[in-house]
């Protein structure tokens, strides 16, 4: 959180801003107020070695020096350590730019065409040469640039870390968007919750505390790179001597400028930070296509729309299955969270205990609540849950309280997916409520109201590396009446808790059947029947009329013949029905096509349950759609899979299957053959126990059984709540009106 020292220079940089009232709206701040942040914090880092890089980059030309060698070479004189080019050639500096107040536009330019190339690349992005014209034009522009120079405005990294300017763009980016409702959770994640998941993600993992071990830190949803930021912060606070290497993708310019300025200045590979669409938009794909990583952490976009992907998708979803990121299945087109796990847990390392070249990852996700239940049985996301669960790669899931973001107030939680599961945590999945450990805030920003304090990370850590069913912890319950209460904050389920069986469940249909007037009027209604006396022809007149004519003539047939029955009285079984209105038409030599027959039973049919059991030809039962169900069967074990099913897994084909608990492969619409045949007494039992004994002429359609998996965490935590007596509601409702009553005397007189 920004101390007040940071608030202080976000405060200042937010009323230098202000001057730009005019030419600009407040939501257009940004176009000109983030370049020139980076642009001061570059001045700041590059100003005590200025002279001496334009001394040398004289030097360097007079003596003919290959092109491709300078950067390196003044690299140098900035810093004899750094690796990454960070310098400026130009002989301005932001104080040598008050000098020349006629041409401070044209003398900016050149400043931003002095720096290295990578630097360069950041301000195209910001586009800031168009905001400079703008700018100029409109006489803001030597303001402007005299208060970033000011010395209260001093960003030099000794000042300000590079954590701390995150602190100071997300406060800036939130603001610039505040008057003008739009999301700056796109581009920030808070950093506290940023600090919890990598408290979380780095608990219980030794080997990144060896002194000289590399590890490798990825976001595919990178924003301003803050996760990356914190995840090294942390790491080198408790091991000085690991080597990181970082890594990102980001799609928004903007974003990836801010992110690569950060990383340029800490001296890291900007080339690791990919500009693009890390899902695929048809013009920028994966950056990283091939490789994995020993660490993941992201914020993707939740709840947004993935249209813009979908072709790409689709297709490698198609075309590669499992051989590409998203075999498991697709999510609903409304929400692409599950997208970006999929393609998260396609990098990781493949796991083998003491094997160093197979060392595993682990992934920190943070998710809405959709990703928890959303899907239907068979669906995309309950197949994508029952391949992450079945291949014991879900380790814990922490509820967060609301109104954490800056853009929205609803919870979210933090997925912990790993393949290297710790001996007692296998087979198993930790859920934790944390949806109480917050503290209010004293001033909201935007959505913001709640914030996590170090307090609540280390304890949320705490619970989490404890690994405990049935931790409870004290946790207000009412802030305002500061009422406190023990709750259970830890619970551990094994894998199969989460999946269950969805069998659809018949009834058989009954059907009164009468040939009243009023029920064979209703023919009219059905469309096979209308269809007789609608000719099918297109353009002869003549022809129209001669088909229509046979067709009223035939419908009028029919109603003779089902005249016929009127003296029958009501049929309760429909088989005495097809008896006699087979007679009765072959009688009237009136042919009765399956069509027609049906409407005619649908017409005069009624569903009655004293009637008796509808039945095709071989002698079984119909099921009435209408009184049609499913029932979901919970798993009590993970059963040993069936050999024929084990020899199915075996084969090369089918390595990508090697993690199923059930036996029927992962993905969408797969048979379930050996599914039935596994669990049908499962099914069976859970009928006569549950099913039968309320309407015993139920039965299960086998063919259409299910697997689903869903994580319904709130119930699991569910504490209720008794209702307030009736008699001190039935007192509040009397002074209410008693309230009431005194305002309209006050009101009438």
């Amino acid at each position: 959180m920004l101390t007040e020292r940071h608030k202080e220079i976000a405060g200042t940089i937010w009323e230098i801003a202000n001057r730009l009232r005019g030419p600009y709206r407040p939501p257009q701040y940004r176009l000109v107020m983030l370049p020139m942040v980076v642009l001061r914090r570059f001045d700041c880092v590059l100003e005590p070695t200025k002279d001496a890089v334009v001394a040398e980059h004289k030097r360097l030309l007079a003596a003919n020096t290959p092109e491709r060698a300078i950067p390196h070479l003044l690299t140098k004189i900035v810093d004899p350590n750094r690796t990454q080019p960070l310098y400026n050639t130009s002989a301005f500096t932001f104080e040598k730019l008050l000098g020349d107040s006629e041409n401070i536009a044209p003398n900016l330019v050149s400043y931003i065409n002095g720096f290295s190339p990578t630097a360069q690349r950041i301000f195209e992005k910001f586009k800031f040469s168009e905001q400079i014209e703008k700018l100029d034009a409109s006489n803001r522009l030597y303001n402007i640039v005299k208060a970033m120079a000011d010395p209260k405005v001093d960003l030099h990294p000794d000042r300000i870390s590079n954590i701390e300017m995150g602190y100071i763009f997300e406060h800036l980016v939130m603001r610039f968007n505040e008057q003008a409702n739009e999301e700056a959770g796109d581009h920030f994640t808070p950093r506290e919750v940023i600090r919890l998941m990598t408290s979380l993600v780095y608990t219980g993992e030794k080997d990144v505390y060896k002194p000289g071990v590399y590890r490798e830190i990825y976001d595919p949803a990178c924003g301003t790179g803050g996760m990356l930021s914190i995840s090294e912060e942390m790491i080198l606070a408790g091991n000085e001597r690991a080597k990181l290497g970082l890594f990102g993708q980001e799609y928004n310019d903007e974003s990836w400028a801010i992110c690569c300025s950060d990383m340029l200045i800490k001296d890291e590979e900007t080339d690791n930070i990919k500009l693009g669409d890390t899902l695929g938009d048809g013009k920028t794909f994966d950056g990283f296509p091939e490789k994995e990583f020993h660490y993941m952490l992201a914020n993707p976009p939740f709840g947004v729309e993935w249209k813009d992907q979908k072709d790409v998708v689709e297709k490698e979803h198609k075309d590669l299955g499992f051989s590409g990121r998203f075999g498991a299945g697709l999510p609903a087109i409304n929400d692409g969270s599950f997208l970006f796990l999929q393609h998260m847990i396609s990098k990781m390392h493949p796991h083998a205990v003491g094997d160093e070249n197979q060392p595993g990852s682990k992934i920190a996700v943070i998710f809405n609540g959709s990703p928890l239940f959303s899907g239907d049985a068979g669906s995309g996301p309950s197949n994508i849950r029952r391949w992450i669960i079945e291949n014991d790669w879900l380790d814990a899931i922490v509820a967060l309280p609301d109104q954490l973001f800056y853009n929205t107030g609803i919870f979210t939680y933090i997925w912990l997916v790993t393949n290297r599961k710790a001996p007692e945590r296998r087979g198993k999945v930790q859920l934790i409520d944390g949806t109480r450990f917050f503290s209010k805030m004293k001033k909201s920003l935007n959505n913001k109201r709640n914030e996590l304090g170090e307090n609540h990370i280390r304890h949320l850590t705490e619970i989490y590396g404890r690994f405990e069913d049935g931790e409870d912890a004290k946790v207000c319950i009412d802030e305002k009446k500061d009422v406190w209460e023990k709750r259970v904050v830890s619970r551990i389920f094994d894998n199969h808790e989460f999946g269950f069986l969805k069998v659809v469940v018949e009834r058989p249909l009954r059907l009164n059947l009468e040939a009243s007037p009023e029920r064979i009027a209703r023919l009219d209604e059905q469309t096979a029947f209308a269809n007789l006396s609608v000719s099918k022809k297109r353009k002869d007149a003549g022809l129209i009329e001669k088909e229509e004519a046979a067709g009223r003539e035939q419908q009028e047939a029919i109603r003779a013949v089902l005249k016929t029955l009127e003296g029958k009285g009501r049929y309760i079984d429909r088989a005495d029905f097809d008896a006699d209105l087979a007679a009765a038409a072959k009688q009237a030599g009136v042919k009765l096509p399956a069509p027609i027959k049906k409407a005619i039973i649908s017409a005069l049919g009624e569903r009655d349950p004293k009637a008796a059991i509808c039945r095709d030809s071989k002698g079984r039962p119909e099921p009435d759609s209408e009184l049609r169900d499913t029932e979901n069967i919970p798993l009590l074990a993970y059963a040993p899979l069936p050999e024929s099913f084990t020899e199915k897994i075996a084969q090369s084909a089918n390595a990508a299957q090697s993690g199923v608990k059930l036996p029927i492969f992962f993905g969408p619409d797969r048979p379930n053959e050996d599914l039935i045949k596994a669990l049908r007494g499962t099914i069976d039992t859970y009928m006569a126990t549950e099913v039968l004994p309320h309407v015993g002429d139920a039965w299960v359609n086998y063919t259409k059984t299910k697997v689903g998996y869903e994580i319904p965490i709130n119930r699991h935590f569910y504490v209720y709540q008794p209702p307030r007596p009736l008699e001190e509601i039935e007192q509040e409702i009397k002074t209410l009106e008693s309230e009431i009553a005194k305002e309209l005397v006050s009101f009438l007189s």
